[in-house]
């Protein structure tokens, strides 16, 4: 891997973005679009999918432009206050499972200010909720060790949720709603030629809870 493929470009691209938030200027930019973010981050999934396919076998890669591994720009404002049309941050998910199976999954998104690498399961629906939390129950050392460098955010809910103890030692994590790591990075590592050997060793190192959850949802990684 001996590009970024993450230029600078990428970063003015979406702050001229947010700015100019509307569909007469991203008309005119498109090609920016497609020369300095689509194109560029298609290259990067191919790039580092065999690499990401060594540390986790069911990772799926896809490099298509549309459908594929990366997110579209597209908002969908239906039920939304904000009608801006566009994201203001490129996103790539690699997931252990097709769309239609809630799996552990590799993010990476990349924003002005905001890059960061991903590793775990955002808002899984409530029944791959609840089998997480039992997994949590059933094999607690299993968990500390999966989340020794610890969780992103804090719980989400005040409360225990029903059903499970409230004074259970890990009662902070079963009031989660959501499991995973991450690390953070700069715009100019991000552009680095290193980087996309970065990124696979960022989500090597989020293994054991990808493997945790896995588990915990009946998912091979």
């Amino acid at each position: 891997m001996a590009a970024s493929f993450i230029t600078p470009e990428l970063f003015r691209f979406f702050r001229s973005l947010c700015r100019n938030n509307d569909r007469a200027w991203f008309e005119k930019n498109k090609q920016r679009y497609v020369d300095d973010v689509r194109d560029p981050l298609c290259g990067f999934v191919e790039a580092v999918g065999p690499k990401l396919r060594a540390i986790a076998p069911s990772t799926i890669a896809d490099s298509r432009p549309v459908g594929g591994s990366l997110f579209r720009i597209y908002r969908d404002t239906r039920f939304s206050k904000d009608k801006t049309p566009y994201k203001t941050a490129a996103a790539i998910a690699f997931r252990m499972a097709d769309k239609r199976t809630v799996a552990p999954t590799f993010y990476l998104q990349l924003a002005p200010g905001n890059v960061f690498v991903g590793a775990g399961v955002w808002h899984p629906p409530s029944d791959e909720l609840r089998r997480i939390r039992e997994a949590i129950i059933a094999e607690p050392a299993s968990w500390k060790r999966a989340t020794r460098k610890g969780l992103v955010g804090e719980p989400a809910l005040k409360r225990i949720p029903r059903g499970f103890d409230a004074n259970h030692p890990l009662a902070a994590d079963l009031r989660r709603k959501s499991f995973a790591v991450s690390s953070e990075f700069t715009e100019e590592e991000a552009c680095a030629r290193d980087f996309p050997a970065k990124f696979v060793r960022t989500c090597k190192s989020g293994m054991p809870l990808v493997r945790f959850l896995g588990d915990a949802l009946g998912v091979e990684v």
